[in-house]
């Protein structure tokens, strides 16, 4: 399972818009590295603002 995510694909699995997403690293500091984002730390951010419910993954 990869780590390093395009907006694109980030956006797709946590439900967002691709420009949502960009807007969120930008405003919670998450670096975008070579068109990637790191998925752990970008949803780790997310669920502490409370934007998402971390789900149990099965």
């Amino acid at each position: 399972m990869a780590n390093h995510l395009t907006p694109t694909e980030l956006a797709r699995e946590a439900g967002l818009e691709r420009r949502e997403v960009i807007s969120k690293c930008m405003e919670m500091g998450v670096p975008i590295f070579q068109g990637r984002i790191d998925k752990a730390l970008f949803l780790d951010n997310l669920s502490r603002l409370g934007i998402i419910r971390q789900t149990a993954e099965a």
